[in-house]
Order: C-alpha cells, then structure tokens, then sequence
C-alpha cells in the first residue's frame, strides 16, 4: 500500500495547479490583488516545494525500505543486499526563502507545515545515519536486533509525520497557484494550448488517484474504463490543436507542444495495457504499477518543459 502511495503522490505532486474554482472567491481575489510580481513568487514557491516533496519522498521512501531490510537482517533472517540509499542535497527547498505574502491568510499555516516537513526530513536522515552505522557495525550481534527495530519504528513515526506536513502544504498552496497562474496566464500568448494541456494533466492525476485506492482495494475495470475514456478524449483535443503561436520565441515550443502529446498518447498505450492484465488478474499488477508511473514522469516531465 504504501509502495502506491508514494507513486501517486510522487507522480501527482508537480503539475503547478488542479484544484477546481468552487469556493476559492477570496483566495482568488487575494492574488489577483498581489498582482505579478507576487503571482509569480507563489508560482516559484510551488514548483520549488513540489519538486522538494518528489524527490525526497523518493528518498524517504528509500530509507524505509533499508530500515525494513535492517530490522530483518538484525534478527538473522536472509537479506541478499541492503536497499541503497544515496544521500543527495535538495536544491529545490534550498531555493525556498519564505512563503510569500500572496498566499495570504494560509501564510502563516503554510510556513509552520513547512517547518515540520523540514525537520521531519533531517531527523529522518539522522536515524538512517544511525541505523547505517548500526548495521554496518554488525552491533545487532550485540543486542539481537533491538536498535534496529526501535529506529525502524522511529523513522515510520517521522515518515509518517512529514508526508503528512508535506499533504497539508500541496493542499493548501493548490488554490493559490491557480489563481496566481490566472494572473500570469491573462495576456499570454501559449495560453489556449498551456490551458489544453493542463486539463490533460488533471485527467492524468485522476488516473492515479483511482489507480491509487484500486491498488490497494482492488481492480475496478468500469471506473479505470471511464478514467480511461476521459483521458483519451482530452489527449485527443490537444493533439488536433495546431501550435501557432507569433513570435519566434515561442517557435521551439511547437516541438516541445507536439512531444507532450506524444508522450500522453504513450500513456493510453500502457494505460490499456494496465486494464487488460489487472482485468485477468483481478488486481493490480506491481509491474504495470512500474511501467505507468515511468510513463507518467515522461508526460510531466514533457509537460513541465512546455510551459516552463
């Protein structure tokens, strides 16, 4: 279940904005008022925090797993290799100097969640530290294993506090950035096809929210079918566009616009795929779980490169 998890919300987290209108009046107003200049600061905290909570979910879904591995080793049980775990710095929350005022009443929510996402991440590489040192050691040898089932249970406890902190802050900067990318988006000259793709990227987001519970409550082959359906349609309007857009500084972007689409229309072919075998073994398979996260990267990525 949690091997899911962490594909959908690695996955899901990138896209710059998805939430719908209803309801966001006053945050909208807020922005609008802020202007650009902190429009654009609001769009920058959001891919910055974004591309922070991918990569280092990634890398603490990593240390749970050795710490899974550590837990079996220490008690004497078969562990062929340890899983690796490399340590690497996070430049995308480094480039975080605050939470903008533009967010305005979710400032300050947005700025405590933020310190708890932070800590959260070092105390986990703290006791993964300890842990590797532990193992490496051979010290269970001493103990049968008791530190290592204590830090095991320690780092799920802060695992589980910092995707926690990390949700909250997604949840709350996602009405915000909408509003600001309305503000941004206003007099834009891609704005029809930037607009187009995104609704790609939601369908594709509630592709995996679905895929997400049907991974761990089982296959349902009616709602994949219709998520698939919805899917294919708003790929199908993106591709009929012709990109034509004036000025030569947006002529790389038709490249860039046609690569997007291609990379959508590659996840419909592993989409179809997915139903077929999870419709003849009645669940969800880990390898068709592998390939459809690996095609999701590829249109975010694509995607990313298109608007950026």
């Amino acid at each position: 279940m949690k091997k899911m998890m962490m594909i959908a919300l690695a996955l899901s987290v990138s896209v710059t904005a998805v939430s719908c209108k209803k309801g966001l009046d006053k945050i909208e107003n807020a922005v609008e008022k802020a202007g650009e200049d902190q429009s654009q600061a609001i769009i920058d905290f959001n891919n910055n925090f974004l591309e922070s909570y991918k990569s280092s979910s990634r890398h603490v879904e990593n240390i749970i797993q050795y710490a899974e591995a550590a837990v079996k080793k220490s008690k004497g049980e078969t562990v062929y290799s340890m899983p690796m775990v490399i340590s690497t710095m996070d430049y995308s929350l480094t480039k975080i100097k605050g939470v903008p005022s533009g967010f305005d009443s979710e400032q300050k929510i947005i700025e405590t969640e933020l310190i708890t996402y932070k800590r959260r991440r070092e105390s986990i590489d703290k006791k993964y530290e300890e842990l590797k040192s532990y193992i490496t050691s051979e010290d269970y040898k001493d103990d049968q294993g008791a530190k290592a089932l204590a830090l095991q249970k320690d780092i799920d406890a802060e695992a589980k506090a910092f995707f926690t902190a990390g949700d909250n802050i997604v949840t709350k900067i996602k009405p915000a950035t909408e509003a600001a990318e309305e503000v941004i988006l206003k007099d834009h000259p891609m704005k029809d096809y930037i607009v187009s793709s995104k609704s790609i990227m939601n369908e594709l987001d509630a592709v995996m929210d679905a895929l997400d519970k049907q991974y761990t409550q089982g296959f349902n082959e009616a709602e994949a079918q219709k998520k698939y359906n919805e899917l294919e349609k708003a790929v199908d309007i993106n591709s009929k566009k012709e990109f034509d857009v004036k000025g030569q500084q947006y002529a790389y972007k038709k490249t860039m616009f046609e690569n997007f689409n291609k990379r959508a229309t590659e996840f419909l072919d592993k989409y179809r795929k997915l139903i077929r075998d999870s419709k003849s073994a009645n669940q969800i398979p880990d390898s068709n779980i592998q390939e459809i996260s690996s095609a999701y990267d590829s249109v975010l990525n694509s995607y990313n490169s298109f608007v950026q």
